[in-house]
């Protein structure tokens, strides 16, 4: 069993109970699902791009993502609907767990000049969502085999129904948010 799920399970439970008084373990709140997505502007160009993009995230999730496509044209960036634009995967279950664990303790104290991610950076709903400026923190990533240093947008999607709960539920599982 995962870590982190363990930890869940054992700890970030109870705790919730006691702080929000929730009445039944059904109602606390959980990390259903966590999407990563990548936009490659440079790929209307080059396609190359947007295969080095697929098999870093590939590296990163340890799942194949799918290829995000243009929904619609816009002159001003040279975008026709229908062209490749990003890649992005979604985890769930044991992979979603991995992901994040490695997220918290392994990449983000790599950021340079880390101080904690924004604490109010939720959409109303529970959700929550984190831009990574480089694919580099990963350790999984090789720096000698990156052409171009590009960024990431990640979503922990939760069952929370107020952000004050999801935000409780992420700082158990470890998230270093500013003070």
């Amino acid at each position: 069993m995962n870590r982190l799920l363990e930890k869940y399970n054992n700890e970030i439970v109870p705790e919730m109970i006691k702080k929000f008084g929730y009445k039944n373990i059904m109602q606390v709140p959980k990390l259903s699902k966590v999407i990563i997505n990548m936009g490659v502007g440079e790929a209307r160009d080059n396609s190359k791009a947007l295969e080095s993009a697929v098999k870093d995230m590939e590296i990163i999730s340890g799942q194949k993502p799918i290829i995000t496509k243009a929904k619609k044209s816009i002159a001003n960036f040279k975008i026709r609907e229908g062209m490749n634009i990003g890649c992005k995967v979604t985890l769930r279950g044991d992979k979603m767990y991995d992901f994040t664990d490695r997220l918290v303790n392994l990449a983000l104290p790599r950021v340079r000049d880390f101080r904690g991610v924004n604490p109010n950076s939720f959409d109303g709903r529970g959700n929550y969502a984190l831009g990574l400026r480089e694919q580099l923190i990963f350790p999984e990533i090789e720096y000698d085999k990156v052409d171009k240093v590009r960024g990431m947008d990640v979503v922990f999607v939760t069952t929370a129904h107020t952000d004050e709960e999801a935000r409780e539920l992420l700082r158990l599982f470890g998230m270093p948010y500013t003070k």
